[in-house]
């Protein structure tokens, strides 16, 4: 008997993916966790694998198809099944179709609301990250009676982790908001209703869709009457924000492929959806939109003043978790400081004669991916800068890979995303990981993929200014390091002259229960050494 692989949660506010490529064919046995397909979300290319050891009978998409999240993928004829896959074919939709009948109606009475007149079905709120229960309302983007596509951003929310921005499932039309602006919502719990929505339409039975049929003029009219009283200003913040894009997979892939910055691109579609008809007009005048951008961005821009009285704000999302872990840290880990300068003025010199090069590559070359690696490179010297002890303090870890973190500052607040396996990335590598973290982090769209794993951090607070520090640890992990800011200080050369160099202040905390003052000095001066003379690093990389 054939049972159908509902394809599941894949991404935080992702609804939908693109079939890129089946690695399977009907009639193909697979095994358990198989790779059966590869699709393709606007954030990343994913592998699905089977759930079960059976054999492939339907393949529901074809490659270049949209797939819907919570649908069936492709169905299959699990192990222990006597019945062959093509006798069993019909049987097996009939009994499905019950089963998710009945599965719907029972749980229609607690997440959907859906009546003859109206055709009215809750939002959901899915699991946008792991262990995540709730997060905070930042902001709506559109109001009751607005219509809404599939796709378009509905809400801004905020998590302990990062910003996410809620897309509708269905067109129709905006009938309830549960929640106001600031309010904690929760995961599996009602966050707004749509009315005049495919999946009511699916869920009613003939006379409810009949009434829903019937009442269609009326919806249109009342979305209308709803947009056109709108202000400008609201209708604005659903369509054009910098930096995202209301677009299908299908679209971004062919943006992608043009070498066009969907960001940048006007949409013509409700609520500013990008269609493929945009892409190719931005194409031949590129230069339009980018520019009206930013005069919007500049004249929304305004500033006021007050005086006297007092603003209490809840400490909540991101900075509720930072507050959080570092009071731990500091509780239960006895740091200690070290710090030291570096004459950086070679990897400065390095770096300017390489940006130009590499910038024409499509490569932002910056300071931070050599002092990763360098740091990679001086952690296999000493693994237990690379190591977290349990919470007893009765046993270490040490990890083979190097998973080094990097402290983001953010408009929601600090962020501490790590670059995976960097004793295996070239420079380049790296440096392609921190471009992308560090624009993923700005943008509140960064993985909880990204977040974990970390096993050593670096804190660049050079870039704001300061040149010493005292960093909290990471918790679990057992080091962090500082780096100041960089500044053209005289000192004496090898003949004694005065000379203009450029030196940086790097600061470390160190976990005084498995690392001592000596082994962090001699790691410290490795470090040092490699990145003073970048070319001595050429002979210790893989």
């Amino acid at each position: 008997m054939s049972k159908d692989f509902i394809l599941p949660d894949i991404g935080e506010g992702i609804v939908e993916c693109e079939i890129v490529e089946w690695l399977v064919a009907e009639g193909d046995r697979v095994e358990e966790d198989q790779p059966v397909v590869e699709v393709m979300t606007d954030k990343a290319v994913v592998e699905i694998p089977a759930k079960d050891t059976g054999t492939v009978t339907k393949l529901y998409y074809q490659k270049g198809d949209i797939a819907k999240v919570h649908e069936p993928l492709f169905a299959l004829a699990a192990d222990g099944d006597d019945d062959a896959a093509d006798q069993q074919a019909s049987s097996a939709g009939a009994e499905q179709a019950d089963s998710e009948s009945a599965a719907a109606s029972n749980e229609s009475a607690k997440q959907t609301t859906s009546n003859n007149r109206g055709g009215t079905t809750d939002f959901i709120l899915p699991d946008i990250g792991e262990g995540i229960v709730e997060c905070e309302i930042v902001e709506w983007k559109v109001a009751e009676g607005d219509s809404v596509v599939e796709d378009q951003p509905v809400v801004e929310v905020m998590t302990d982790k990062a910003v996410v921005e809620i897309p509708a499932k269905d067109d129709g039309v905006v009938a309830k908001l549960y929640y106001q602006k600031g309010d904690i919502a929760k995961v599996h719990e009602p966050l707004f209703a749509l009315s005049g929505g495919t999946s009511a339409a699916t869920n009613s039975d003939n006379d409810s869709a009949q009434a829903q049929q019937a009442q269609q003029p009326q919806a249109s009219e009342q979305a209308e009457r709803a947009s056109s009283s709108r202000s400008a200003s609201t209708r604005q913040s659903g369509a054009v924000r910098p930096g995202k894009a209301v677009a299908s997979p299908a679209v971004r892939r062919l943006a992608r492929e043009m070498d066009i910055d969907i960001s940048a691109v006007q949409g013509s579609g409700a609520k500013g959806r990008v269609l493929k008809d945009d892409l190719k007009q931005h194409q031949q005048a590129p230069q339009a939109t980018a520019n009206g951008t930013q005069a919007a961005a500049a004249t929304g821009t305004q500033s006021t003043t007050q005086s006297g009285g007092t603003r209490t704000e809840a400490i909540r999302g991101v900075r509720a978790a930072m507050a959080k872990q570092m009071a731990d840290s500091v509780s239960s880990i006895p740091h200690f400081t070290y710090a030291d300068e570096f004459d950086v003025t070679e990897l400065i010199a390095l770096r300017e004669k390489l940006k130009q090069r590499y910038q024409e590559q499509g490569v932002r070359l910056t300071v931070m991916p050599f002092f990763i690696k360098a740091l990679s490179l001086a952690l296999k010297e000493f693994p237990v800068m690379n190591a977290q002890v349990n919470d007893d303090c009765s046993e270490i870890t040490y990890f083979d890979d190097h998973n080094i973190g990097m402290a983001v500052d953010t408009k929601i607040g600090l962020l501490v995303p790590n670059v995976k396996q960097v004793q295996q990335k070239s420079m380049l590598d790296v440096a392609n990981e921190v471009t992308r973290l560090t624009q993923a982090a700005r943008e509140g769209k960064m993985s909880q993929a990204d977040m974990k794993g970390g096993t050593i951090t670096i804190s660049n607070i050079g870039v704001i200014g300061g040149t010493v520090a005292t960093p909290i640890i990471n918790k679990p992990e057992a080091a962090i390091v500082a780096l100041g800011k960089v500044q053209e200080l005289p000192r004496f050369d090898a003949q004694g002259n005065v000379v203009a160099r450029k030196i940086m202040t790097v600061s470390w905390s160190g976990d005084h229960r498995i690392i001592d003052g000596g082994t962090i000095a001699r790691f410290n001066k490795r470090w040092q050494e490699f990145l003073e003379d970048p070319t001595s690093m050429l002979v210790e990389m893989v």
